[in-house]
């Protein structure tokens, strides 16, 4: 409704005169752009309904509902602006859920099973899916831009709100940073300590969908990714996997990327199989998505119920 510039002066004057003087000023500044308001508004809003908020839920949101209410649309106020609505986001990942995470090494087709499992009405949220990042050096190729931390933390939270809290809610087990968002601290201590279903895959297989995933890429996008790693993988075997992508040998490339990333996944691993506060399933992952997803529903009726 204001301008930068605009704000500054509306608060300036509420301090020196009071709010009756700052409100006649206000409506100097936005009186002329009433119309511009409506316009916009219903050029956005293609069913005629709108959710107007501003940073507390004060006089500008309330002002601006009165103005598309008289231009005939259906309006709603987010009550308490957007920072009550951000403390209820919070609030909701300090709330006990049933979570089931899906673990598995990298390019074990995690992903994949965990469509499955929504198909056949489990309650799944695909964090990656919502970070655009699939996690890796190589995660952001194909997504698109991230969503800032505070959006993902919305995005996470409104899946909540489909959800049942009594069934349990699938996750892929992730670490803490997805690409440059980070799970919420109340979320992950929660998620880190949850049963975990370990899909153990061959190595060969994970090798062979990894360049499924991947080696439609251009070079040099694949190159940058195998930068990012570079002190990881260690001086050789960087040189080894920018002649195997400049050769053409995408598998050899998968295969020294997953010396470094079956390292980190070990560890990991074996930080969870030391707390006797998780609890491991192992399972071998031989058949499809979708009959893993069948068997792993199985498996988890089973764990569940005792």
């Amino acid at each position: 409704m204001f301008t930068d510039d605009e704000r500054a002066m509306v608060g300036t004057c509420y301090k020196k005169e009071g709010k009756d003087a700052a409100v006649l000023l206000g409506l100097d500044y936005v009186g002329p752009k009433m119309k511009s308001f409506v316009v916009a508004a219903k050029k956005h809003a293609k069913n005629n309904s709108v959710c107007v908020h501003c940073w507390r839920g004060g006089m500008r949101s309330s002002s601006l509902a009165w103005l598309l209410s008289t231009a005939g649309m259906d309006v709603h106020v987010l009550i308490g602006g957007y920072k009550s609505y951000r403390q209820f986001v919070q609030s909701q990942f300090k709330v006990p859920r049933k979570f089931q995470m899906l673990s598995g090494a990298t390019g074990s087709g995690k992903t994949e099973v965990l469509i499955e499992l929504r198909k056949l009405g489990e309650q799944v949220i695909d964090l990656e899916g919502l970070a655009h990042h699939k996690g890796s050096a190589f995660g952001s190729l194909g997504e698109e831009p991230q969503p800032k931390t505070e959006h993902f933390e919305n995005l996470v939270c409104d899946r909540f709100e489909h959800f049942d809290d009594d069934k349990v809610i699938w996750l892929e087990d992730e670490s803490r940073q997805i690409g440059s968002v980070m799970l919420p601290k109340d979320l992950w201590l929660q998620i880190d300590s949850a049963p975990v279903f370990l899909m153990e895959t061959e190595r060969a297989d994970r090798i062979r969908r990894l360049v499924d995933m991947y080696g439609g890429f251009p070079k040099a996008e694949l190159a940058k990714s195998i930068d990012c790693i570079k002190k990881r993988l260690g001086g050789l075997r960087f040189k080894e996997a920018h002649t195997a992508l400049e050769e053409g040998d995408l598998e050899l490339v998968a295969e020294i990327c997953l010396q470094y990333y079956d390292k980190c996944y070990k560890y990991a691993l074996e930080r969870k199989d030391s707390s006797d506060k998780i609890e491991l399933v192992h399972f071998n992952w031989k058949n499809s998505a979708k009959e893993t997803a069948q068997a792993l529903q199985s498996l988890n009726k089973v764990e569940v119920n005792g």
